[in-house]
């Protein structure tokens, strides 16, 4: 999270950036903006609003990360704030370059300088890279002279929705800089090129990631590797195993394989099987999943839906199970040429 108590702005400059599949070009301002202080209040929240968790990345490249554009356009303005406006006009035509997708709609790019933002408990200044594209449309009501009242509607930027920003933080420079990224649009294949093609994006190997992976190689084992690979296991067995694995990362400060395993899986050969999905899964994505780590609640609240232990069954009913699956067993009814559960219970609520 960033703290807006003490941000600043330090220059702020807009530059119109046309659809390149359609030769749109780009409009550059004259000059950086000048701006009230009533609407840099709205602009810190349009800008800041949208990062709320610590998904932290770097910008990286695949050989020497000073030919990533951005970091050496970011690199050129900390060491000069003065060259804010000449690099904001490099990064709109890096944008644009990397805008040919014919999806990609013309919008305002935003370039800006923050002093005074307090990251991880540390005050730097930042720099921030933001995209409008989309347009809402807005009810302005007028009081006539005489009393008589008028709606006029106009198009206009809704302030809570900020479609595409970054911000930079002047901090761990060598690793490709500390990074908040967001693109609030489309996860399809063409608005990949804010965070991949624009900025060349990896994330931060830290606790928070490496508790998003561990949960994520939990799930998948456990949705994916189990059914096909052990004959018995079925659907409660599975959601017992994710409310287990839930359960051990919300009670737990750390995470430790071996213990998690034990806690988890409790069978040596569910072990086994787990680890070669884990090796296959870390060479598939050529990652290296920690084995051990601090546990970020703040991940385990967002990425709670990974181990969510539900059955669906058809569209008529979902079974959520919390615990014990021996209360609950599964059949088939020859008769009727359907399966049913069984389940066990003292009270109902």
């Amino acid at each position: 999270m960033v703290h807006l108590d003490e941000i600043k702005f330090d220059g702020i400059v807009l530059h119109k950036i046309g659809s390149k599949a359609t030769d749109e070009g780009i409009t550059f301002s004259k000059a950086p903006l000048r701006t009230s202080e009533e609407v840099n209040e709205l602009l810190l929240h349009y800008f800041f609003s949208p990062f709320k968790s610590r998904e932290y990345y770097h910008l990286a490249h695949d050989n020497d990360i000073n030919l990533n554009e951005i970091y050496s356009y970011a690199s050129a303005i900390f060491a000069d704030k003065s060259a804010l406006y000449e690099q904001s006009m490099n990064i709109a035509k890096h944008l644009y370059r990397n805008s040919s997708h014919p999806n990609i709609k013309s919008g305002e790019l935003y370039v800006v300088y923050f002093r005074d933002c307090i990251i991880e408990g540390e005050m730097i200044d930042a720099i921030g890279i933001f995209k409008s594209e989309n347009k809402d449309t807005f009810l302005r009501v007028r009081l006539g002279g005489e009393g008589e009242f008028g709606i006029d509607s106009e198009n206009g930027i809704n302030i809570n929705k900020l479609d595409k920003g970054c911000l930079i933080f002047n901090s761990m420079a060598d690793s490709g800089y500390l990074v908040l990224a967001v693109d609030n649009l489309s996860k399809s294949a063409e608005a990949a090129y804010w965070l991949n093609d624009f900025l060349h994006l990896t994330r931060r190997k830290d606790e928070y990631y490496s508790t998003e992976e561990a949960m994520q190689i939990c799930n998948e084992f456990v949705t994916k590797r189990m059914p096909e690979e052990f004959e018995d296991v079925c659907r409660a067995d599975q959601a017992e195993m994710l409310n287990e694995s839930a359960k051990f990362f919300k009670e737990n400060d750390v995470f430790a394989l071996d213990e998690f395993e034990r806690d988890v899986f409790k069978s040596p050969e569910v072990i086994d099987s787990f680890h070669a999905f884990k090796d296959k899964y870390e060479s598939d994505r050529g990652t290296k999943l920690n084995t051990n780590f601090e546990i970020a609640g703040d991940a385990v609240r967002k990425k709670n839906r990974l181990l969510k232990s539900v059955i669906k069954l058809d569209k008529n009913f979902q079974i959520n199970v919390l615990g014990n699956s021996e209360l609950i067993s599964k059949g088939f009814d020859r008769e009727k040429g359907m399966h049913y559960y069984t389940l066990f219970y003292n009270e109902e609520f």
